[in-house]
């Protein structure tokens, strides 16, 4: 009976080793990989501070200004003023539909 329950508790005691040695190193494989996905994202921030550099650069007032003076002719732009606002009077309103709701509420039977 000693022997029986000895090598029970021997299997028992080497099945968790197994399970314990197992689990390691899928940690480390996890690990490994919250590593790399760390280091993409670092990655990606440092492209994105880099992007975000030259957005500010190019989106310069004193560049966007000269750009607009030297291409003028092609682009015919004007500057900004009130009179190129309509007033919402002016603009003309959709009509209003009637009897939509009439026919939905008797299910489509006018």
């Amino acid at each position: 009976m000693k022997g029986l329950f000895l090598g029970a508790l021997i299997a028992c005691v080497l099945g968790l080793a197994v399970w314990a040695y197992s689990e390691n190193y899928a940690t480390q494989q996890s690990f490994s990989e919250v590593q790399s996905i760390n280091r993409d994202i670092a990655s990606a921030r440092a492209r994105l501070r880099v992007l975000n550099a030259e957005w500010a650069w190019l989106n310069r007032p004193e560049r966007l200004s000269e750009l607009a003076r030297l291409n003028f002719d092609a682009l015919q732009l004007l500057h900004m003023n009130p009179d190129h606002f309509a007033d919402i009077d002016t603009i003309p309103m959709a009509e209003q539909v009637t009897g939509i709701t009439d026919t939905m509420a008797t299910g489509g039977n006018p």
